[in-house]
């Protein structure tokens, strides 16, 4: 027999693609805007979607809005209308909502939406709306009230829950479909650093790295002095030599591997004519750094040869001289990934995303910056998340998810953050798989029909535990 949501599933489809097509990404304010008019539109829009299902919505300032159904103590459902920028490297466009059953570079086939957003966390907030229209339809009274909370800056510092816990009363307990399944019980901390290292007026006439904080850096580049060009002959001699180890027992070349590839394999070129050198990478949440190929990082370890800044940097942030990777307990390692930077008043500025194990403290990283000499600032700062994995939440979303999947799975512990953790308790849930390509924060994000309907399933089965 159907599910109680499957009759609801092109509709469904159809409001994630109007969704895409909104750039939600961080713009400067706008009269009564305070992200952007686009994003400000997006929220217009998936308020109207709910109040014309025939619930209650609130519109706060456009920071934030609010679907409420039911009466009673408050469940809450955080999920945000914002995404990252773009980038580059897309073959659908990015705000296009493109349908199709192309093969992923992950070798998934099936239907799919593609566009930002469409995991992270569109698709996710339009499943979850469905997902209680469907309850509201069928003539389901909770006895919670459900709080279904969207934001607008969840990517770029929280304002808009900030924002609402002055004008509105955040309620204690609930869950975040903008994570993996199962659920999520602990969270590590996150840091976004400044760090400035002073660089020779030798050295560049100008340099651009990255997008956001929390994006492994895909795209690095630097126009070079004539001093410093001179080191691209040695770099790409060294480049070479690399390529001359990656032999096979016979001599012959092993695969297709180019004379313009860093270490770390990012893609790089040189135009004489600017003195131009161009680092490209991957980019991948800044909560999984080894998922992606750090640009900025190879930049680094090709400055560090004639710019003691740039060394400092590399020495830091790259090959962990204070050994900070090491920090680690049950929610995993310290990540630690340089996602942006440029060059002001005579100094680098590099911005990095520090996730610390849960169990740990900031001011274990501070020390090690302090110990480094640099100056440094820590510009965004959430505290970690830990719950009790066999509370009553946990357990419940455990119970409907195992039954949903026929297994026999327990919460994890994630590097992520999430607007879980402005509650009391609170957990992430879903949308992506731990075993599964991820797309998240990357070029070609999508979602598969099967995880949209996998999400209205299972969303509208958790609502339903937890507030009947």
């Amino acid at each position: 027999m159907a599910h109680a949501t499957e009759k609801y599933f092109n509709d469904v489809v159809a409001s994630i693609v109007d969704v895409v097509k909104f750039d939600t990404s961080l713009k400067p304010a706008e009269g009564d805007c305070p992200f952007g008019k686009e994003t400000a539109d997006c929220l217009h829009y998936f308020l109207d979607l709910a109040s014309k299902m025939g619930f209650e919505t609130h519109n706060y300032d456009n920071y934030v809005g609010e679907v409420i159904f039911g009466e009673g103590k408050p469940l809450a459902i955080l999920a945000h209308l914002d995404v990252v920028p773009a980038g580059d490297g897309w073959s659908h466009p990015p705000f296009g909502g493109e349908i199709d059953d192309e093969v992923s570079d992950g070798g998934i086939g099936g239907m799919k939406i593609w566009g930002r957003g469409t995991m992270d966390d569109k698709g996710p907030a339009i499943a979850t709306l469905y997902a209680m229209k469907a309850l509201k339809d069928e003539g389901f009274i909770p006895k919670r009230q459900i709080k279904f909370i969207v934001g607008c800056n969840e990517e770029t510092g929280w304002a808009c829950l900030k924002h609402y816990e002055k004008v509105a009363e955040m309620p204690e307990e609930g869950f975040s479909p903008d994570a993996s399944f199962p659920a999520i019980y602990a969270e590590k901390g996150i840091i976004h650093c400044n760090a400035y290292f002073p660089v020779s007026p030798d050295s560049f006439v100008s340099l651009s790295a990255g997008e956001a904080a929390n994006m492994v850096c895909a795209k690095a580049s630097a126009v070079l002095t004539e001093k410093s060009a001179k080191y691209i002959a040695d770099y790409e001699k060294n480049a070479e030599k690399q390529v001359s180890s990656d032999t096979t027992t016979d001599g012959k070349a092993e695969g297709k591997r180019a004379a313009h590839i860093a270490k770390n394999g990012a893609k790089w070129e040189y135009d004489p004519a600017t003195r131009t050198i161009t680092f490209t990478g991957k980019s991948a949440h800044g909560s999984t750094p080894e998922k992606g190929v750090n640009a900025l990082e190879a930049l680094l370890d090709f400055a560090s040869a004639f710019d003691a800044g740039c060394k400092k940097a590399y020495d830091l942030l790259c090959a962990d001289e204070y050994r900070l990777r090491e920090m680690r307990d049950e929610t995993g390692l310290l990540t630690m990934s340089p996602d942006v930077a440029k060059i002001e008043d005579g100094a680098l500025v590099v911005t990095t995303d520090i996730r610390f194990p849960a169990t740990h403290k900031a001011e274990e990283v501070r020390e090690a910056f302090e110990k480094s000499g640099v100056k440094f600032e820590f510009t965004h700062y959430q505290q970690p998340l830990y719950n009790d994995p066999n509370g009553s939440l946990i357990s419940t979303l455990m119970k409907v998810y195992n039954a949903h999947t026929g297994k026999n799975e327990k919460a994890i512990a994630i590097g992520g953050g999430t607007y879980a953790r402005a509650l009391k308790c609170g957990c992430g849930f879903g949308p992506e798989m731990e075993d599964e390509e991820s797309t998240i924060h990357q070029a070609n994000e999508y979602v598969t029909f099967d995880r949209i309907r996998m999400m209205c399933e299972v969303y509208y089965d958790c609502i339903k535990e937890l507030t009947k």
